[in-house]
């Protein structure tokens, strides 16, 4: 058996584009492509051709209520009741934020999953009335390590198409009532005394 090199070789690139233009990202070419199973709308890609433990993957829901960024507690209550559900998970590090009403988590973190230990890197994004769960995960926290270089830079070439970030424009956004609307002022103009 060939010894790996002690960092991953690119041999290519590849964009991922969402078949309706919700999202892009970047991934190796010579990885290989699954769909998801448990009906989610997204895809995962695996240096391993048989039961792959260590990807990128991606996946959209579109959700019933428009998110604005005052949803943020609520959501991030949500985020760490489902990592609560995953066994022995131990989170490394957290970070959240919103830019205009999209919101963003960041969580690594690790888990057991039967026998093993996993490491995991997830954005869970939402975006007007889409949720977008992007993940790395690592077969074991060696191979995240190993693999990290491909994570982040599918991580850093995650784009969403400028059409969702206007809907995500608290600027954009139609007041709520009709006091708000008067109290608005259109971009570009001053307010009258």
């Amino acid at each position: 058996m060939t010894e790996r090199p002690a960092r991953p070789r690119w041999t290519g690139i590849d964009t991922y584009a969402d078949p309706l233009g919700r999202y892009t990202y970047r991934v190796p070419m010579d990885w290989h492509r699954f769909e998801l199973d448990n009906g989610l709308e997204g895809v995962m890609f695996s240096p391993q051709a048989q039961n792959p433990q260590t990807f990128i993957s991606s996946w959209i829901r579109k959700l019933d209520e428009h998110v604005v960024a005052e949803d943020l507690p609520v959501l991030r209550s949500g985020v760490a009741q489902g990592l609560a559900q995953l066994p022995e998970c131990q989170v490394e590090s957290e970070q959240d934020g919103t830019y205009g009403n999209l919101i963003k988590f960041e969580r690594v973190f690790t888990f057991r999953d039967g026998d093993a230990i996993r490491k995991r890197k997830i954005w869970i994004l939402y975006v007007d009335y889409w949720q977008i769960v992007m993940t790395y995960q690592g077969e074991s926290p060696e191979e995240w390590e190993y693999w990290l270089p491909m994570g982040n830079y599918a991580f850093m070439h995650f784009n969403i198409p400028p059409e969702l970030w206007f809907a995500t424009d608290r600027d954009l956004m139609k007041p709520s009532t009709e006091e708000q609307a008067k109290e608005r002022v259109p971009r570009g103009r001053k307010a009258q005394a």
